[in-house]
């Protein structure tokens, strides 16, 4: 601390001085600069100093030295502590210079003094040493000067240092080395005028620098474990090279270097004058190689890598003949460093580009000649490099193909060449790639400034559908992006330079070629296809070329969806381009309606519109204020997590708009067209805005509202509150409130708003701390603890205490979970004062000064206690005192509460946490023995000397005895056989594994928050090594004796951060304990056992992956080398003659730990390096006559495969959409391809015993067929494969055959798939007579339809080039008929011609066609088809048969062949109608309507028929969703359809209703039957059907119901909506008015619909509620009026008070939404304070919000009640209603005001705040109140005399205002607000004076 002594120093110095004020202040902000951690607050504090130091410069010129030197020597006290930051060392260093002005002698004496200090120190630096020395070199001039001075001395220290970190390697994850490196080359760097006679000149050889260069040398090669310390030595070398004074010298040492690799540990090194030893290569990884190459490529200078070697060929040099061939063969061998590899490669092409005049002067000709094996080398290095799947290389590519091209391109303008093939070259090897492959865009990019857009696009001409489809892959997405910007700019520039007329023009031609591509993107179905056409092409277009604007908007001028959705997007990107956009008022309804539509994506899309602005202090216009009030309290309870994350990210942007528009408006600089007035009212609806923002998001939080509302309003609280307040959070880089924000705060609070802090919105927060989810639990816990005051309110915190406790002891998860939080809430929220009123079990400890230790101590107290209770009756602990939640509060109270953190670095308490820890460490140790010794009836002390983990029935025994002595021996009988596991089962069950689950993580978070490095030193270690030791054994216990997957889980998370703290440790002891678990692991794993340990559940494995996840990424990762090596070898040694099958071999054991080390996501693509030998392994395991080995083996195989390939992204067409192309995966794994393909030759070599199983076979076609074909290159590494794979078309196994024939389609490139079809084509028989094998035929049809199938899925082959193809099919057409006599060669013959529907002869067409008429016509005449029995696979024929049949029918629009269809549709066989059906509901026919429209009048012909035989429920049921599927449009229906129906339409639909009624068809057919039954109702239904109405309505009501199945509401929301309009459209009229209880029943069901649980029946519902709001004669408009269900729900609430609110049922229709709740039982239950049971009844429906609907339904019911006129039937049934409800309704407002009046001293008052229970049943009282004194004020005195009630309207306002704000004292209701806020009911009121509004 030597700056804070030369700070007091110094202000006892100036003290009494003149400049004392100046000084002391300055002397402040340097204290506080040193004493913050935030980087933001260190910035602060230096400026502030930084600018009074320009204060004090002028006084201290006046001064003398003497008297400047304390102010200055402090300065440079600062300066030396803060060298770890450059910004802050540079801004110290401008202090000093200021105030050293006139004095610079005296400075650079001080600097001298204080870096002599440094040097003399000791013969070692220290890492803070060595930071200065390089910060003063790299920063200071002075301190150059005084380096430069003493060079010899600092050249020893660094030696010397750099021998002792290498001797004593102080931690694998140390900067030490890093550092000493670091300084010698920047003394290489910065002195190199000085350094260079100590390494060139023969008189100035220095020994200091000759061990330094040893040393150095030493790192390259290994002797450093860490990666990064290697490479950077490499750039030291490289810098010491360039202190050469002649080129050659410096070219000569790099040679010397390069060739070391081959002769490392023998000989000598000359390196200018010095002479080292050849240092040994430790491990020989390579990776000196690198480190050589990459430092000469980082910094060696041009000339000597461009200069002439001497003893080398002539005009040679390093750039070309020496650091090439190495770049590329480190891109051969080095797989786990290929970033590094591939950034050298970048390296390399970058210094070419610097040096090419110096290489023309030197070669005297091209470079990159054109037929030069240097080009044909570095092509095809960026090639195959150019898909690797290393996160970074993409970059690498990019720019290594722009530098390959720019230098192409001025090498042929320096020799003039007009041939530039390259261009041509490249492209064409692009086009010919697959479009799925990512690495083919950055070329494309390259090639197109060079060849121009329009060649381009001319020999590309599938490119815009290609980007197309790149857009819907979100990785391929930024490739396409960039690829269509360099078209489009090229484009631009072509055209602007050719002066092609104005922007509109340009706009034009721009829309010929794009204008298509955009518009089908973001009027596309696809979310993400929308979104990325938006994100990336749109915005950007609009900036580029404005006026394309226009065209766009009358692109999307449609009222569907997807026009709206990409209108609002273009009108979004209008608005970021130009600011404020003007609406009219079409525009304005159009926008309105997007907000309130069905589809989230459009909503969202409207929102983001409203809120976004390109500048933030752009004020919210009125009607986007108004807008938002209305949209926002309607999409509070939407269930997609994406859309609430979505919409908070848009609420904040309109919220800082508020803001900063309010805070500019109060600083006076608001626009200059807003006047006072408007200025006024703008900061007036700012603030109403937030305010009724903040009550509407705390009157959400109440427990009786569902998940998601909760969510959604606290991600708007926490918007308000980052937005709104002046909480500065020092840990955050973004979102800090502006310096002016007290200013907007003052005026709002002047105002009585923006109490953030009140006790209501505490309350309501607390309410959430006890949610049964950890989202809303730890949300509100964030927000309490960031924003609100520092402590609570003492009564509240010692309830919050109390309750905390209680739930600690739950023995449900979710309640235990809430008692963490909370305990971690309260402590966070406490000062000494309230701890002091909180009964802590730990009373000594309150005399401590840390609260983090006495609620620690607390903490284990309680822990203690429970495990005491434990270990007499684990039953009864489990039932009332369950560990695992007191183990949880004490994880999260020790490490997630900062203050803790800072409290044990504190020295004075070091013993205290030390003491607790250990404490803590050996109870959780006793509690896991205790635990898993139960578990295997072991309680002794002999409990942990099972190594195994105990089987599911032994643990099940084990548990069954402990209940028994839990219950006593009396209750034995009282157990049945039951199935289920008892209660009691389960309470010990899950105490035990969520127990033992809790210790793993709390273990290793407190390892890896007390071992981590930057703790300072003198802080004794808080974990001393028998600590560490025991955890290790409580770890080991777990993993190795737990069979629950969970309890495994979270154990092994612990473990890796336990065992990374360890291993990055710098104490050997420390770092030798995972090295210690992981031999005896390995030990064990090989050695004998006595029972299984290594099933797939067991955490055996996980013990492995653990210990090598916690190795540093950035070293050689030993570990992880030695536990695979070791597997392997365990792996492949040879089975036992005889072995126990119920123990687990040592070799599957080993094969299960690989596949664990391979699915380890912490190990990434470490593994790789070892895939090779792993796969090999996988392969030779699944030829293993053992069961269980192949099964390891296949898991392994599984595993390795994902993680070569990486994750599938999605699947179109059958095939993969992305992935590795199989010539990039031989590249970057060629030995692994030698195994694979020596595997496929052995499978398809000639055995002379007849075929033979090859097990490993399916497993690499499979592997095979998940790559992408690669470009047509000669020589291509897949080439080998084609023959094998060819071969396997004989395979006498079908799936070999299936596979081989998807697997051929990667090796095949695109440009040869013609060429390989016609020679399949040309194999298959021409004749019967030329079969050779039934399986080759078949092998080679499944390969020809691999091929075409893939084809047609991309880019297509058109018909003129499969012509040759066709022709040869047309001449083995005998293969279609009854002469081949295998019916599934048929198929697959015809399944093949299928593809080729356009390719064929007329007559060859026909020829099909009639032999499959034929075949079906002999079917349906009952005759025999070639064969005399049914053969296999004749059924798949002629489902095939009829599936042609239709396809050709849709595709010729032909009516003879759709009369064709529909004839076999008719007939009676099962095969063929199945197969008509299943081609129907897959939606294959709906590209031809005339063909869905025939299918749909036959299937209404026949549906009587059919419902009549009944023969088949399966049948029945696909016929029926075919109808459906067929007339899912209803235009569809005509009157064609009603005349099929004619006489039978009711018969039909009394029979659907039968079967719905009294039949039990199963969910799916009943599904279907109500569905055609509302289909045939809604086009059927006359004034003779009113009594087929009530049943199918009786219907539909029975099967709505929220105990019904989700199939059957469903059913039931669809059929509402098919049919509900037309039958409530007659009653809507009058002209039907016995309809209007029906009407009313349907909305009525309607209601309840909308608040399903389940997305879809709500959406249904929506949809019925969307079909009424249009006017009757209004058609469909392809979904766009299909509404959201909130607006769903208004819009049916609007119809009964407009249409049915004269009707007497409207009113009680109604009520039944709102339900009685007993208020006193609710509250009896809560005093009762009985013990709960383990699960809690499930709800029938967690989505309902039977208050929010009743806060919902008053309005309406009050409106009903005043429109009524007097003595209308309605005021009879409010009369009834009150007389039934009234007394009940004051007697329980009388008992609340009773109950709350008492004061919050209630014993179960902070529970009764998170009981969702009392919040809906006080909600619904009030309610229900409210209504009570409603009627009372309509119906006047008639009302008042009722007996029971007592009293009038006013007096029961009165005592509900007195109830309600007892309950908002108390947290149990909302504040109620005072104005009445827009947008919770009916559509939007009024509309701007104005013509058009601005948003």
């Amino acid at each position: 601390m030597g700056a804070e002594r030369e700070a007091r120093a110094c202000a006892a110095f100036y003290g009494s001085r003149g400049l004392a004020p100046t000084v002391l202040s300055c002397l402040r902000c340097l204290r506080h600069f040193a004493g913050s951690t935030a980087k933001r607050c260190k910035e602060k504090h230096l400026e502030e100093a930084l600018q009074l130091t320009r204060a004090l410069s002028e006084g201290l010129q006046a001064l003398g030295e003497a008297e400047a030197r304390p102010l200055l020597r402090c300065v440079l006290a600062f300066q030396m502590e803060a060298t770890s930051s450059c910004s802050s060392f540079q801004k110290l260093e401008q202090m000093v210079t200021q105030l050293a002005v006139g004095k610079e002698a005296l400075l650079a004496q001080e600097v001298d003094t204080l870096l002599s200090g440094l040097a003399l120190q000791g013969e070692v630096l220290s890492p803070e040493d060595l930071q200065s020395v390089s910060m003063f070199l790299e920063e200071s001039s002075l301190g150059r000067q005084h380096w430069q001075q003493n060079l010899p001395l600092l050249l020893q220290r660094l030696a010397s240092t750099l021998h002792w970190v290498l001797q004593g390697q102080p931690t694998p994850g140390s900067t030490w080395g890093y550092l000493v490196i670091k300084a010698c080359l920047q003394v290489f760097q910065v002195l190199p005028k000085d350094v260079a006679p100590l390494v060139w000149s023969t008189s100035g050889k220095s020994e200091t620098l000759q061990s330094l260069l040893g040393l150095l040398l030493e790192v390259a090669w290994g002797k450093a474990l860490n990666k990064d310390t290697r490479l950077l030595a490499g750039t030291a070398l490289s810098m010491l090279v360039n202190t050469a004074p002649q080129p050659q010298h410096g070219a000569s040492a790099v040679l010397t270097l390069f060739q070391l690799p081959s002769q490392a540990g023998t000989g000598e090194l000359k390196f200018g004058e010095l002479v080292v030893e050849v240092p040994p290569v430790l491990e020989p990884d390579g990776l000196e190689k690198l480190v050589l190459t990459r430092g000469v490529l980082t910094c060696c200078k041009m000339d000597i890598l461009t200069c002439q070697l001497e003893g080398l060929p002539s005009k040679a040099c390093l750039l070309l003949d020496v650091v090439f061939p190495a770049v590329c063969a480190l891109s051969r061998e080095q797989k786990d460093c290929h970033y590094y590899c591939f950034q050298a490669c970048a390296l390399w092409l970058q210094r070419l580009r610097e040096g090419l005049a110096a290489l023309w002067h030197l070669m005297g000709t091209h470079v990159l000649a054109q037929d030069s094996e240097l080009l044909q080398e570095l092509t095809q290095l960026l090639w195959n490099n150019a898909e690797t799947p290393v996160e970074g290389v993409s970059e690498f590519i990019h720019s290594s193909f722009r530098l390959l091209l720019e230098i192409y391109h001025l090498e042929c303008q320096h020799f003039q060449d007009q041939e530039r093939p390259l261009y041509q070259q490249m492209l064409q090897r692009v086009v010919s790639m697959p479009w799925q492959i990512k690495a083919r865009y950055v070329p494309l990019c390259a090639i197109v400034p060079y060849m121009g857009s329009q060649q381009v696009l001319d020999a590309y001409p599938d490119l815009p559908q290609h980007l197309l489809s790149c857009l819907s892959t979100n990785h391929l997405c930024p490739a396409a992006a960039e690829a269509y910007k360099a078209l489009v700019r090229q484009q631009c520039r072509e055209w602007r330079d050719g002066q092609r007329g104005t922007e509109e023009a340009l706009a034009e031609q721009w829309a010929l070629r794009w204008l298509p591509l955009l518009s089908q993107g973001l009027c596309s179905p696809l979310p993400i296809l929308q979104s990325n056409s938006a994100n990336h092409l749109l915005t950007w277009t609009l900036r580029q070329l404005p006026a394309t604007q226009a065209l766009l908007a009358a692109q999307f001028g449609g009222q569907d969806t997807m026009s709206l959705r990409a209108w609002v997007s273009v009108l979004k990107a209008q608005k970021s381009v130009a600011g404020a956009l003007p609406l009219g008022e079409a525009a304005l309804e159009r926008l309105s309606r997007c907000l309130g539509t069905r589809e989230e994506g459009v909503r969202l899309a409207a929102l983001g519109l409203l809120c976004c602005s390109p500048n933030t202090n752009q004020p919210l216009s009125g009607t986007e204020v108004r807008l938002l009030r209305h949209f926002l309290p309607l999409n509070l309870n939407c269930d997609s997590s994406s859309f609430r994350q979505l919409l908070q990210a848009a609420v904040r942007k309109a919220l800082v708009r508020l803001r900063d528009s309010s805070l500019a408006q109060l600083r006076g600089k608001a626009p200059r067209r807003s006047g006072p007035a408007e200025g006024a009212e703008q900061l007036a609806q700012a603030v109403g805005f937030v305010e009724w923002l903040l009550h509407l998001s705390i009157a959400s939080l109440s427990p009786g509202s569902n998940y998601q509302r909760k969510k959604t309003a606290l991600l708007l609280l926490a918007a308000v509150l980052e937005t709104c307040t002046d909480t500065w959070s020092p840990d955050r880089k973004k979102g800090q409130p502006p310096r002016t924000m007290a200013t907007l705060l003052s005026y709002a609070r002047q105002r009585g708003c923006w109490d953030f802090f009140s006790q209501p919105n505490l309350l309501a927060l607390m309410s959430c701390l006890q949610d049964s989810t950890n989202e809303i639990r730890d949300l509100a816990s964030e927000l309490l603890v960031r924003y609100f005051p520092t402590t609570f309110p003492e009564p509240i915190a010692q309830d919050l205490f109390q309750l905390a406790q209680d739930t600690l002891g739950s023995p449900r998860v979710q309640e235990a979970e809430a008692g963490a939080v909370l305990m971690k809430t309260i402590l966070q929220k406490s000062d000494s004062g309230t701890m002091k009123s909180l009964s802590l079990e730990a009373e000594a400890a309150l005399t401590l000064p840390s609260r983090g230790l006495c609620f620690a101590q607390h903490l284990l107290h309680v822990l203690q206690a429970q495990y005491k209770v434990a270990h007499q009756d684990l039953l009864r602990a489990a039932a009332t005192a369950p560990m695992h939640g007191a183990i949880a509060a004490l994880r999260r109270c020790l490490l997630q509460v900062p203050e803790v953190a800072v409290s044990m670095q504190a020295a004075e308490l070091v013993q205290s946490w030390q003491e607790l820890l250990t404490c803590l460490v050996t109870t959780v140790r006793d509690i896991t023995s205790l635990l898993l010794g139960a578990l295997q009836s072991q309680q002794g002390p002999g409990a942990d000397e099972q190594a195994a983990a105990p089987s599911f029935a032994e643990m099940g025994n084990a548990i069954g005895s402990l209940i028994m002595l839990g219950k006593g021996q009396g209750q034995e009988e009282e157990e049945g056989d039951s199935v289920l596991l008892s209660e009691e089962h389960s309470l010990i069950l899950t105490c035990c594994w969520v127990s033992v689950k809790e210790i793993g993580l709390l273990l290793g978070g407190l390892a890896e928050l007390l071992l981590s490095p930057a703790l300072p030193a003198e802080v004794g270690p808080l974990l001393p090594l028998p600590t560490l030791q025991m955890a290790t054994r409580v770890f080991q216990e777990i993993l190795l004796r737990c069979r629950h997957w969970g309890a495994v889980e979270g154990c092994s998370m612990g473990f890796t951060k336990f065992c990374a703290a360890l291993l990055n440790h710098p104490d050997p002891e420390l770092q030798a304990i995972p090295r210690a678990v992981l031999e005896q692991g390995l030990e064990a794993l090989g050695g004998p056992r006595s029972s299984s340990i290594t099933r797939r559940a067991a955490g055996f494995p996980m013990l492995f992956l653990c210990i090598v996840s916690g190795e540093a990424p950035a070293q050689a990762r030993p570990l992880l080398t030695r536990c695979i090596q070791t597997l392997l070898s365990l792996a492949a040694m040879a089975l036992p003659q005889d072995w126990d099958q119920t123990l687990d071999l040592p070799q599957v054991c080993a094969l299960h730990v690989l596949q664990t080390l391979v699915r380890g996501a912490g190990l990434g693509g470490a593994v790789l390096c070892h895939a090779t030998p792993m796969m090999a392994l996988a392969l030779r395991g699944l030829g293993s006559p053992c069961w269980a080995m192949r099964n390891a083996a296949i898991q392994l195989f599984s595993a390795l495969t994902s993680r070569l390939l990486g994750q599938p992204w999605s699947h179109r067409d059958g095939c993969p959409s992305e992935g590795l192309s199989l010539h990039a995966f031989l590249g970057q794994h060629p030995e692994l391809g030698a195994v694979l393909l020596g595997e496929l030759k052995v499978a398809t070599a000639p055995t002379s015993g007849g075929p033979r199983l090859h097990p490993a076979l399916h497993a690499i076609l499979t592997l095979l067929a998940q790559l992408q074909p690669g470009a047509d290159i000669a020589g291509s590494p897949s080439a080998p494969f084609l023959e094998p794979l060819l071969g396997l078309a004989e395979s006498p196994i079908y799936a070999v055959r299936a596979m081989a024939a998807k697997a051929l389609v990667p090796i095949v490139a695109p440009p040869q798939r013609c060429r390989l079809l016609l020679q399949l084509a040309r194999q298959l028989p021409a004749a019967p007579g030329q079969i050779r094998s039934h399986n080759a035929v078949h092998g080679h049809l499944l390969q020809m339809q691999a091929l075409l199938g893939c084809a047609t899925g991309t880019r297509g082959l058109s018909a003129e080039a499969l012509h040759p193809v066709a022709l040869q099919l047309e001449a083995r057409g005998w293969l279609l008929t009854p002469a081949q006599r295998c019916p599934l060669v048929r198929a697959a013959f015809l399944q093949l011609l299928a593809l080729l529907p356009a390719s064929f002869s007329p007559g060859f067409a026909q020829y099909i066609h009639g032999t499959i008429s034929a075949e079906l016509g002999g079917l349906l005449q009952g005759g025999k088809s070639g064969c005399a029995e049914p053969q296999v696979g004749s059924a798949i024929l002629h489902q095939t048969m009829a599936h042609f049949m239709c396809s050709e029918a849709a595709r010729l629009a032909d009516s003879e062949r759709i009369a064709a269809v529909c004839s076999l549709l008719q007939q009676p066989n099962p095969d063929i109608q199945l197969a008509i059906l299943s081609w129907v509901i897959a939606g294959e026919g709906g590209s031809c309507k005339e063909v869905e429209n025939a299918l749909g009048l036959t299937l209404l012909e026949s549906l009587q028929s059919v419902l009549q035989e009944r023969r088949d429920k399966e049948f029945l049921r696909l016929y029926l969703e075919a109808l459906l599927h067929l007339y899912r449009d209803p235009s569809s229906w005509s009157q064609e359809a009603s005349s099929k129906l004619q006489g039978s339409s009711r018969s039909c639909l009394e029979m659907l209703l039968h079967m719905v009624e009294a039949e039990c068809p199963g969910p799916d057919l009943l599904f279907q039957a109500l569905c055609a039954a509302s289909l045939l109702l809604a086009h059927q239904c006359g004034d003779e059907d009113t009594a087929l109405v009530e049943r199918w309505c009786a219907a539909l009501e029975e099967c709505s119901r929220s105990a019904c199945s989700e199939l059957l509401r469903l059913a039931a929301a669809r059929s509402l909506q098919l049919a509900g309009p037309s039958v409530l459209q007659p009653s809507l009229c009058a002209a039907r008015p016995s309809l209007v209880p029906v009407a009313l029943r349907l909305i009525n069901m309607a209601i309840h619909l909308l608040q399903d649980e389940e997305r879809e029946v709500r959406h249904e519902a929506s949809g019925f509620a969307s079909l009424l709001r249009q006017s009757p004669g209004e058609l469909l408009q392809d979904g766009c009026i299909f509404v959201q269900d909130n607006v769903g729900l208004q819009s049916l609430l609007e119809l009964l008070l407009g249409e049915f609110g004269e009707h007497p049922e409207t009113f009680n229709s109604l009520l039944q939404h709102i339900p009685v709740l007993d208020v006193r039982s609710v509250v009896e239950e809560l005093e009762a304070n009985k013990a709960v049971s383990l699960y809690k009844e499930d709800e029938p429906n967690v989505f309902a919000e039977p208050a929010v609907l009743a806060q919902q339904l008053l309005p309406v019911l009050v409106q009903l009640l005043e429109k009524a006129p007097t003595g209308s039937p309605v005021h009879a049934s409010a009369l009834q209603w009150l007389e039934a409800t009234g007394p009940g309704v004051l007697r329980d407002l009388q008992y609340c005001r009773h109950c709350w009046s008492q004061g919050p001293a209630a014993r179960w008052g902070m529970k009764a705040l998170g009981c969702a229970k009392l919040h809906t049943a006080l909600a619904v009282l009030l309610v229900r109140a409210q209504l009570v004194a409603q009627v009372l004020r309509v119906l006047g005195e008639g009302a008042t005399a009722m007996p029971g009630l007592g009293c009038g309207s006013q007096e029961l306002e009165q005592e509900l205002e007195l109830v309600q704000g007892l309950l908002v004292q108390h947290g149990l209701a909302p504040v109620p607000r005072q104005d009445n806020a827009p947008g919770e009911l009916g559509p939007l009121s009024g509309t701007d004076s104005s013509r058009h509004a601005a948003v």
